[in-house]
């Protein structure tokens, strides 16, 4: 009877060790990688015209009879949300490694056009607005919005559109000047101080709003008049009369203004803006317009609990012509400074000095500067670093000589780097016999992609880069921090609570076999993959090895 006893219970634990072991083998079975976090402040954004970039149907070329001949690359031609879409299921953009993409103005442009001198303009880059309540339709239509946005979100890739506060488009015989209590059209900037850039039309016949303004206005006669011919007045009216009294706003322009831009968010779910214009407008109105911009995206994920990509913020960026961040937060009139982070407004400022450190700075001195300011002055909030842009007449590589080298500091910079469409093609940004910011928005080069080996080579290097910073937000958003001078080996460390990212990078290294010195970072016996040549190396000794033709390395833990 002992011995039975005794057999009884020796099966009892063998059994609960078996179930124990068995239950630790499923937990290990179970476990989730941690996944990586999308971060804004270290993104690879991607900007592009969007009547410039790619045609995804032809039929909506031409519309609001725009047909007379523009100056050279002055007119429509062609581009619009479904091209756009069309890049993003092939992948395009993921195989580039970008997670966002800001794309110029769709809401509906003026129907003629202007001559300055180098010939009629139409509005085809966005920033000329009749409507703010319509999309044009030669960008196209709700129903293309939607479904770029759908298709983007379902490969990790926000939406970023662009807000225009500041300015309707020009007056011309097909477009009336708006009412003189929403515009100023009798002052131009003369920026040399506070008052003469933001009470001040930016240049002659470029109506500005009176954002300044706290009075009650009526909506301008020609958009009442535009409303009924389409047949949704009482719809846009009753929709006008529910925000003014949620808010308690008074019915100025800039409240209207703020109205029209928010139904973008809660509609079709869009991710962020890029404001325009944003020293040209009292301060105040941007910590107004992020907070109808967060309250539209708290609504749509309240309303769309399934489209919602993560805990992110709405994203605001804004462009302060000339700021750069080694000034830190403040922006300089001369006579005034300004503070565009606090009171909380915008969550990064575009960058506009990057290009000259870019020019003036080995890699490391680049990636120092502005790990230092990122992670003093700045910390909290972002930079978007840009090396070519649609009006920047002076780009760091206008020639396209450099392609490598711009892809190297762009895309390996602390900060969210900002790819112009064709920075990754080589696409010229010197058309002869072209005038002004024109020159800098040709159409996008496919048949270059397509035919000519040098810029397949120049857009797999950008590939490989930004797919790799897309994978690794230590890149943009981490520590830097140089392993060797020569050869020029570097770091980058992040951690965000559970999720912590390390990475190696080489530069102008020697073709051939590259003994790498990985014991700051990882240990012995970690197996590393370099991203660039595909090779896996086992850290012995506290090093790897990696054997390739290349004169590039990305070392990430296998």
């Amino acid at each position: 009877m002992k011995k039975l006893i005794l057999l009884t219970l020796i099966l009892i634990i063998l059994s609960c060790k078996n179930k124990d072991t068995e239950n630790k083998i499923a937990a290990v079975e179970t476990a989730q990688p941690i996944e990586t976090p999308f971060i804004w402040e270290g993104a690879n954004l991607y900007f592009l015209l969007t009547d410039r970039f790619n045609s995804g149907k032809s039929e909506n070329d031409v519309n609001y009879n725009r047909t007379k001949e523009p100056g050279k690359l002055r007119g429509f031609q062609g581009g619009d949300i479904k091209g756009i879409t069309q890049k993003v299921k092939e992948g395009y953009f993921t195989d580039l490694g970008i997670n966002a993409i800001w794309m110029t103005p769709i809401v509906e442009q003026i129907h003629g056009g202007t001559d300055e001198g180098t010939g009629l303009s139409y509005g085809f880059h966005g920033y000329w607005t009749k409507d703010w309540t319509n999309i044009d339709p030669n960008f196209g239509t709700k129903e293309d919005l939607h479904e770029l946005v759908k298709e983007a979100h379902a490969k990790g890739i926000r939406i970023v559109l662009d807000a225009v506060i500041n300015h309707t488009g020009p007056v011309t015989e097909k477009d009336p000047v708006w009412p003189e209590e929403w515009v100023r059209t009798d002052k131009q900037c003369s920026y040399d101080n506070y008052e003469n850039t933001v009470s001040c039309t930016l240049v002659a016949n470029l109506p500005d709003i009176r954002t300044e303004s706290n009075d009650d206005v009526d909506l301008p006669p020609q958009l009442v008049e535009k409303w009924k011919a389409e047949g949704r007045y009482e719809t846009e009216v009753k929709e006008l009369d529910e925000f003014f009294k949620r808010t308690g706003h008074p019915r100025a322009p800039r409240f209207y203004i703020m109205k029209w831009l928010t139904d973008y968010i809660t509609e079709f779910g869009v991710d962020g803006y890029r404001v325009d214009t944003v020293k040209h407008t009292e301060e105040n109105v941007w910590v107004e317009f992020k907070v109808e911009c967060d309250y539209a995206f708290a609504e749509f994920k309240k309303n769309n609990p399934e489209l919602v990509l993560d805990d992110n913020n709405f994203y605001l960026l804004g462009e302060v012509y000339n700021y750069g961040v080694s000034t830190g937060q403040e922006f300089d009139f001369g006579d005034r400074k300004v503070n565009y982070f606090d009171p909380p407004s915008f969550q990064s400022l575009i960058n506009f000095e990057f290009k000259y450190n870019s020019k003036d700075k080995s890699y490391e001195d680049l990636f120092t500067h502005y790990d230092a300011i990122l992670h003093d002055e700045l910390k909290g909030f972002g930079t978007v670093n840009y090396l070519s842009s649609h009006d920047d007449g002076q780009p760091f590589d206008a020639q396209r000589k450099k392609p490598f080298e711009t892809a190297n500091k762009l895309l390996l910079s602390p900060g969210t780097s900002q790819v112009y469409y064709g920075d990754e093609s080589s696409r010229s940004l010197a058309i002869p016999n072209v005038n002004g910011d024109a020159k800098l928005r040709s159409f996008m080069n496919w048949d270059s992609i397509a035919k000519r080996d040098h810029i397949k080579q120049v857009l797999t290097h950008w590939q490989k880069l930004g797919s790799f910073r897309a994978k690794h937000p230590a890149i943009g958003a981490g520590v830097h921090q140089m392993i060797t001078e020569q050869p020029y080996y570097f770091y980058r460390s992040y951690q965000k609570e559970n999720f912590k990212d390390l990475v190696v990078v080489g530069l102008e290294l020697e073709k051939g076999e590259k003994v790498i010195d990985v014991s700051k970072v990882f240990e012995n016996g970690d197996v590393l993959y370099d991203a660039y040549s595909g090779i896996t190396s086992k850290v012995e000794n506290n090093s790897v090895i990696i054997t390739s033709e290349f004169e590039v390395v990305l070392l990430e833990k296998k």
